[in-house]
């Protein structure tokens, strides 16, 4: 039987502790499993604050747990071997918890299995009463990626909380057989356990839960599963100041009223990515007056944005900052990728947006309006990153967009023609390019070919047609048609 993963492949860190990625397991599918659990995980489960809660929640009977801040993984157990996987690709092997789970799941007499759970960091007493949080995704990104002794990394802990695979036995939509079998295994574990769990009889159940684990003991959320009535998450809201950049106007019988507002946040350098729209919290009154104090700070923009009903923003001089609040911030997509928000900087001797690159952010789940912060300012203090980075784990935040130098394109094929016509010369130009930017930006295809076409006797003198694809042989079939078509007719093709 060969080993579950390849361990010499994979980077050593403290006390054997390994980490690697998806390559280092000797077997496929793995990635496919936890990807695809996280995203239906998401698409089953409502998430709600308190308020929304105790009018959405119907009454039943639910399983009601602890919500880990942590991160998102899958234990994989395979004859004896335990590791790690998360959406993002990221494996791990070698810790103290992994040991105490091999040798539970090893005496349960399961051969295979496939365990949902959270990977966290269990706190000491002392930080909980410090900062009233029982866990910080934040601890486990620290000491999760590179624990520097040993007390740091017996802290690292795993809390199940649902069973996909168990010999061939998928359980994952019998919540009570799962917790109940988890429970049975791991009840009695220190580092690797069950998230706890108790049962509720109806709605106000859940909210109890939430008042004494959340409110009480400074857990992230609870979660309630119920075979009949579904899967709710309950959280508290976060607070955010943002700055204002941008806006648009309702239309038809709503014009004169403000639709949303684009926001962003501050970075360290002083550049502005945005992070979010927000659309909802506004009265009518709101809306009319905010347009009103929003339409003379329009400012030139040489990025454009448009919202969800495909309307452009109209960007404005930075400066405000508004207040709002909203249930979630997410930073990975289901399939464990990062989520890039475009970076801007101010020409402040133009007034005017010019765009730099996309960079990993996050999103934000329901925002809504609270109030103008009249008391702040547009700048990296008052509209900090950090805000953002205190709730969730943001990959590379303290890359500089200015500083990220892209390499030069090269052109591969390229071809010009000339016309006279009444004592004036026409040019076209077709030009093939690959970019060398698409694996460092998304902003930017791999190829692009462009046929630029002036004509002075025209009312539109200069006209452009352009193509890009991921495909240099698609595109050289378009260049020998761009030739065919027009490069005829008195057009001469001039040497290289």
């Amino acid at each position: 039987m060969p080993k579950l993963y390849n361990e010499e492949t994979m980077r050593a860190l403290f006390g054997g502790y390994r980490i690697g990625t998806v390559d280092d397991l000797n077997a496929e599918g793995y990635l496919r499993i936890v990807r695809t659990r996280r995203r239906q995980l998401g698409q089953m489960t409502m998430a709600l604050d308190t308020v929304a809660a105790k009018r959405r929640i119907p009454d039943s009977r639910y399983q009601i747990s602890q919500k880990i801040d942590g991160e998102f993984s899958m234990m994989i157990y395979q004859y004896g071997e335990v590791c790690l996987l998360n959406p993002g690709k990221t494996l791990r092997a070698g810790a103290p918890f992994m040991a105490e789970a091999a040798d539970l799941l090893k005496k349960s007499g399961v051969k295979k299995a496939l365990i949902g759970g959270e990977f966290y960091v269990q706190r000491d007493p002392e930080l909980r009463v410090k900062d009233g949080k029982a866990t910080r995704v934040h601890d486990i990104v620290r000491i999760g990626r590179k624990p520097e002794n040993q007390e740091q990394l017996d802290q690292l802990a795993f809390a199940a909380f649902n069973i996909w695979d168990w010999d061939g036995a998928d359980l994952s939509m019998d919540y009570t057989a799962s917790i109940a079998k988890l429970t049975e295994v791991f009840g009695g574990g220190a580092r690797v356990h069950p998230v706890k769990t108790v049962i509720g009889e109806n709605a106000k159940a859940v909210l109890k839960q939430y008042d004494e684990w959340v409110t009480g003991e400074g857990h992230e959320g609870v979660v309630a599963r119920s075979e009949t009535a579904g899967v709710f998450k309950v959280k508290p809201r976060h607070t955010l100041d943002l700055a204002v950049i941008g806006f648009t106007e309702s239309t038809d019988e709503r014009a004169g009223m403000l639709h949303d507002m684009l926001l962003a946040i501050v970075r360290k350098d002083g550049t502005y990515q945005i992070v979010s729209r927000v659309g909802g919290g506004f009265s009518d009154e709101q809306r009319v007056s905010i347009l009103k104090k929003l339409t003379p700070l329009v400012a030139d923009s040489e990025f454009h944005e448009v919202n969800s009903s495909r309307v452009a923003y109209q960007m404005i001089e930075p400066g405000l900052v508004i207040e709002i609040e909203c249930l979630d911030l997410v930073a990975m997509t289901s399939r464990g990728n990062p989520i890039d928000k475009m970076v801007l900087e101010w020409n402040a001797e133009d007034k005017r947006w010019e765009g730099l690159r996309r960079l990993p952010l996050c999103s934000i789940i329901s925002p809504q309006f609270i109030r103008f912060r009249d008391d702040k300012t547009a700048n990296k203090d008052d509209a900090r990153l950090a805000q953002l980075t205190d709730i969730v784990d943001i990959p590379d935040v303290d890359r500089v967009a200015e500083e990220i130098i892209l390499p030069e394109s090269k052109i591969i094929k390229r071809a010009v023609a000339l016309k006279t016509l009444r004592g004036a010369v026409m040019v076209r130009k077709i030009v093939l390019w690959k970019t060398n930017k698409s694996e460092a930006s998304k902003d930017f295809p791999a190829y692009v070919i462009q046929l630029t076409d002036f004509s002075p006797n025209r009312k539109d003198p200069l006209q452009y047609d352009m193509r890009v694809s991921s495909s240099e042989a698609q595109l050289l079939g378009y260049f020998e048609e761009w030739e065919k078509k027009y490069f005829v007719g008195g057009w001469k093709v001039q040497p290289e």
